[in-house]
């Protein structure tokens, strides 16, 4: 027989109200929390039994739709799909309900998602194709070509990764992992006709692929499990192998990383960032340089060691490389 547990929690929800207030504030409600209870329980009950002026969105409760995504404690999570006591296990009995963003909240929970919608426009999310606007038989796709989709397709746009991502927050022209998730959705589908145009607008400096930290929030947030930094790292593989990868920083950098691999089977990190900026380059991360030489992190050009296993390292990294660097 299902036995439930219950366990009391402070929740502090984020109240405020962009035509009438200068600040946010945080409204306290202690509440006695079930073990099958998700954050979306929470905010009905708040809504229901104790303030009905709280404003969120929701609406299929069934982790499709994405209108319920919010912050809990930092955590981007999706409120109908997010189990609570997962979080108290987490965070402790004291959880903090935010929006997304709260720079661009318009009431409590819910925010202007124009930002994110516009990069997501702007990256073309459907199918660019001659069709035969009659057809008389199914465009059949191959079970092996369908996999390479490999579930980008799964994405609900609920913008968890996009407002979790610190690129985004630190750089407004980056695309986000959401657009660039769904632009490898469509460059990995063989009917699709806009390829180059698609790898060229995402392999721009300042707003594309090149411009992730990889930090894998992303991939940590989402409720479907769409893996956008596994989409960007394939990304990169794709414009190299369409010949659209130009010499920079962050080209260099990918590079510069597999030749270190191949060279001493570790990741000599000062010759990376020589190889990827230059000599003129190295000098203004020398403080930093010192530091991590100081602590351990790096080592002197002539003190750098090789892998005992450096044979196999090369065959593995010659074997799984599908793209041949310059």
């Amino acid at each position: 027989m299902f036995e439930s547990k219950s366990k009391k929690v402070t929740f502090k929800v984020f109240r405020f109200n962009s035509e009438t207030d200068y600040l946010p504030v945080y409204k306290t409600y202690e509440m006695v929390v079930e073990s099958h209870e998700v954050v979306l329980d929470i905010l009905n009950r708040i809504k229901w039994d104790i303030d009905g002026s709280l404003s969120y969105r929701r609406s299929c409760r069934h982790g499709i739709c994405g209108s319920c995504a919010v912050k809990v404690n930092q955590k981007g999570v999706l409120a109908c799909k997010q189990n609570l006591f997962e979080l108290i296990e987490i965070f402790g009995e004291e959880l903090t309900i935010e929006p997304q963003n709260i720079k661009r909240a318009i009431k409590d929970l819910i925010i202007d998602k124009a930002d994110f919608w516009g990069k997501y426009d702007a990256v073309e999310p459907y199918l660019v194709a001659e069709i035969d606007e009659h057809p008389t038989s199914e465009n059949i796709v191959s079970h092996h070509s369908a996999e390479k989709i490999d579930e980008a397709d799964y994405c609900i746009q609920c913008g968890s990764c996009y407002y979790s991502c610190p690129s985004v927050a630190y750089n407004e022209n980056f695309l986000g992992p959401a657009a660039l998730a769904k632009t490898y959705r469509f460059t990995s589908d063989e009917r699709d006709s806009a390829k180059t145009e698609r790898l060229t607008n995402v392999n721009e400096m300042g707003k594309g692929v090149w411009d992730c930290v990889k930090c894998f929030e992303c991939a940590q947030v989402c409720p479907k499990g769409v893996d956008p930094i596994g989409k960007i790292t394939r990304l990169h593989t794709q414009i190299f192998a369409e010949n659209l990868a130009e010499s920079n920083v962050a080209t260099r950098h990918a590079v510069g990383f597999k030749h270190s691999i191949e060279k001493h089977g570790l990741l000599d990190e000062g010759e990376l960032v020589r190889y990827s900026e230059g000599n003129i380059g190295v000098m203004k991360h020398l403080p930093e340089a010192f530091d991590m030489l100081v602590h351990g992190k790096i080592v002197l050009p002539w003190d750098m060691p090789k892998s005992e296993n450096l044979d196999e390292i090369k065959t593995l990294v010659d074997s799984s490389s599908t793209q041949k660097f310059d």
